[in-house]
C-alpha cells in the first residue's frame, strides 16, 4: 500500500553547499539518501516530496559537513499481509513467476497460481496448464494477494514477499475478464 508519511531524519549537507541551505536542497539530498531504502516500519521510501522543516545545524568533529534535521514528507511503499494487489510479471521462472508490485517484486510460486498444473515452458518463457489453453508470462497483468512478507533492510532487493491467486476474484487479468463474461453470459439465460 502507498501511503504518505512525514517522517524526520538527518542529512549532510557538503562545505559548498552551506551558503544556500534551503528546502530545495536539503530535499535532494533526502532523496539521494532515502529513496529506494527499506524500513520495517514505514516500508520502501519511494520519493521525498515536500521538505517542512529544517533544523539548526551541527557540526561533528573531523567530518567536512554539516548535520540538519529535517522534517518531511514522503511516499512509501509498505506492503500489508493479506492485501490484494495489482501488479505485472516481471520473470517467470520453473518454480514461478515474479510479480512487480510497485517498488518490490513478489513471488508467486506455481502451487499458487492456478488448481491445474503448470508447466514451465522455457523457450516461451511462460508457464502453461497441461488441461487447457491458460498460460501466464513476462507482461501479463495479474492480481494476487499477499500471503508472506519478510523485508531485509540492509539490503531491499533481498526481502521476500509470497503471493497467491488461488481464490477468487484472484489471477492473470486475462483470466478473470474470461470468467466474469461466463458469469454475465449464463445470467442472461
Amino acid at each position: 500500500m502507498y501511503k504518505r508519511v512525514t517522517l524526520r531524519d538527518t542529512v549532510e549537507v557538503p562545505p559548498e553547499h552551506l551558503a544556500d541551505v534551503n528546502p530545495d536542497l536539503v530535499k535532494q539530498l533526502l532523496q539521494d539518501k532515502l529513496e529506494g531504502l527499506m524500513d520495517e516500519d514505514v516500508g520502501s521510501v519511494v520519493s521525498v516530496i515536500e521538505v517542512h522543516d529544517i533544523g539548526d545545524g551541527a557540526v561533528l568533529p573531523n567530518r567536512p559537513g554539516v548535520y540538519y534535521e529535517a522534517e518531511f514528507d514522503a511516499l512509501t511503499f509498505d506492503p500489508q499481509m493479506q492485501e490484494v494487489v495489482d501488479g505485472e510479471i516481471v520473470e517467470v521462472v520453473n518454480f514461478g513467476a515474479f510479480v512487480g508490485i510497485g517498488p518490490v517484486d513478489g513471488l508467486l510460486h506455481v502451487s499458487q497460481i492456478s488448481d491445474e498444473y503448470l508447466a514451465y515452458d522455457g523457450e516461451n518463457n511462460m508457464l502453461a496448464s497441461r488441461d487447457s489453453d491458460q498460460t501466464i508470462g513476462e507482461g501479463d497483468a495479474v492480481r494476487a494477494r499477499i500471503v508472506t512478507k519478510s523485508i531485509d533492510e540492509r539490503n531491499p532487493r533481498d526481502s521476500k514477499i509470497g503471493l497467491t491467486a488461488k481464490q477468487v476474484g484472484l489471477g492473470k487479468h486475462g483470466w478473470l475478464d474470461e470468467e466474469r463474461k461466463e458469469r454475465e453470459a449464463t445470467a442472461g439465460e
